[in-house]
């Protein structure tokens, strides 16, 4: 059976990545396969490598050459929503050139019954839908309106349904059709929970393929 594992690589690390993949693996061959550096080992091991951003690669299968595209600065966003909280960024590879994080109140569930607890499932509702316009305000403000040019790509984390609320508001409409991966699971979003999700949207995602 094959075991199949995806990790996320900053440009800067590939090269590196790679020479360990080989004195783990044994001697490497490298091709291009739909727009993907792929390096098989002698034992049988396979590592995909996609550029980030949805990009494609269309160079020399040749781990410098692949290295240098996934470190070229591309503008993209990023945007995390769970009901604790939002941030929203505009990049330029992994500079941060604006960014906003905020939180917002959302009460928990509730073990009241009856009337009492429909009141408090309409009042948390609300409180969603103010979080998630709050979002959608700052994301418009970041993404679009101050943004000199469109972004070519954006990365999501959170919760979905948190996120899809978000874009929903049509103002955001654009922004849906650059969507791209790695789709980023994080928990309520802070300054610090921004900054790892910026390094793992611009990192490289290889796929590792093993036999055993």
């Amino acid at each position: 059976m094959n075991a199949a594992l995806t990790v996320l690589v900053p440009p800067e690390r590939v090269a590196r990545w790679f020479e360990n993949f080989g004195s783990r693996h044994g001697r490497t061959d490298l091709t291009v396969i739909e727009q993907r550096l792929v390096a098989t080992a002698e034992d049988g091991a396979l590592a995909e490598a996609s550029l980030p951003l949805g990009r494609r690669y269309d160079g020399p299968p040749e781990v410098p050459a692949f290295a240098a595209a996934a470190s070229k600065p591309v503008e993209w966003g990023l945007l995390l929503v769970r009901k604790g909280g939002f941030a929203v960024a505009r990049l330029r590879g992994a500079e941060n050139l604006l960014s906003k994080v905020g939180q917002r109140h959302v009460q928990g569930r509730t073990k009241a019954g009856g009337q009492s607890q429909q009141r408090f499932a309409r009042r948390r509702d609300n409180q969603a839908r103010q979080a998630f316009g709050a979002a959608a305000e700052h994301t418009q403000r970041v993404l679009v309106h101050e943004a000199p040019r469109p972004i070519t790509a954006l990365v999501c984390g959170g919760d979905r349904s948190a996120v899809e609320e978000v874009l929903s508001d049509p103002r955001l409409r654009r922004l849906s059709s650059v969507r791209t991966g790695p789709w980023l699971d994080v928990p309520d979003p802070r300054r610090a929970v921004l900054d790892r999700a910026i390094a793992d949207g611009c990192s490289v995602s290889v796929t590792i393929t093993q036999r055993g």
